[in-house]
């Protein structure tokens, strides 16, 4: 069998280890040796020796506590690179043009961004800390994971910042956002799953919608693997990271499930060359924006807008 350095196939171990009821929430059990089973039948034996090693209670499920733990620890990590890789200052300069476009189209008072996947929250608390997007801007994260949330929370608080965490599914909060944001959420989404993801943006509130996530290329799952084996310290981090990478999906396929799951926005790639060389970035975004919009957002970003197109 050839060697491979990273895993090829397979869902991410944070994507299994814990599981929830997808109307209320509830933590569900999960089932150790089943978990294990199913990434051994994709043959992925990194996955299944992770999940061997995590802590189990009676029953044989999963100790709930000992996988929240440890994805507040490599979600710790994500921050770290994050911060690195400057990822709040390439937020905020979509998320500014897109904010005067909807004000300079009559939209007063409050305008509220939601976190899809928040995980520990670290780009909301980026923007709240400096104050990135102006007045009047509600920040707001949700996450299915009440430890991360909690997390999150914890660190707006002690770091005296004005967002909030909940603990929701971001398309069902009692008041919508005009503007959907993600970081690394969309690989997760497979085949028909992404289409749907597009279509819960298509609520009259919203207004626009900025994904980052990795971009995909050759060299993308070993650049991956190389910096996660240099800078990742648990074996989820390092593993997950990189499967990441793996399982990107292809610009042509975000634009069609966008167009076809969110038909009301136009929908366009920025960011996907560095300095405008033929070098892919390491991620990239999807932006959608109402029809009305699509001109003056240009229009704001100026000399950048030429990063704005379809990938090939």
């Amino acid at each position: 069998m050839r060697f491979s350095p990273f895993p090829v196939s397979g869902p991410e171990v944070s994507d299994c280890i814990v599981a929830f009821d997808g109307a209320t929430l509830a933590r569900l059990p999960v089932a150790k040796v089943k978990v294990a089973q199913e990434f051994r039948a994709v043959g992925n034996e990194r996955a299944a020796r992770i999940v061997e090693a995590m802590p189990e209670r009676e029953g044989g499920f999963l100790d709930e506590r000992a996988a929240d733990e440890l994805l507040v620890a490599a979600h710790c990590e994500m921050q770290r690179i994050s911060e690195e890789f400057q990822h709040g200052q390439r937020v905020a300069e979509l998320l500014r043009p897109i904010i005067r476009c909807l004000r300079e189209d009559g939209l007063r008072g409050t305008v509220r961004v939601v976190d899809i996947g928040c995980g520990t929250g670290y780009v909301m608390r980026w923007l709240a800390a400096r104050d990135a997007l102006g007045p009047e801007v509600e920040l707001i994260g949700a996450d299915f994971n009440a430890a991360l949330v909690n997390e999150a929370n914890r660190l707006a608080q002690a770091e005296n910042l004005s967002c909030s965490f909940v603990h929701a599914n971001a398309f069902r909060l009692a008041q919508p956002a005009h503007i959907y944001l993600s970081t690394g959420i969309l690989h997760h989404f497979r085949r028909e799953n992404l289409t749907r993801l597009f279509a819960q943006h298509e609520g009259p509130a919203t207004q626009a919608f900025v994904h980052f996530d990795f971009h995909a290329s050759p060299l993308s799952p070993f650049g991956a693997w190389l910096f996660h084996i240099a800078r990742m310290r648990t074996a989820l981090a390092r593993h997950d990271g990189v499967l990441s990478a793996v399982r990107a999906h292809s610009g042509r396929r975000l634009l069609a499930a966008a167009r076809e799951g969110a038909p009301g926005f136009v929908s366009a790639l920025y960011g996907v060359r560095l300095w405008g060389l033929p070098i892919p970035r390491a991620f990239h975004a999807l932006v959608g924006l109402r029809p009305q919009f699509q001109w003056s957002f240009a229009r704001e970003l100026g000399r950048r807008a030429f990063s704005l197109g379809v990938q090939k």
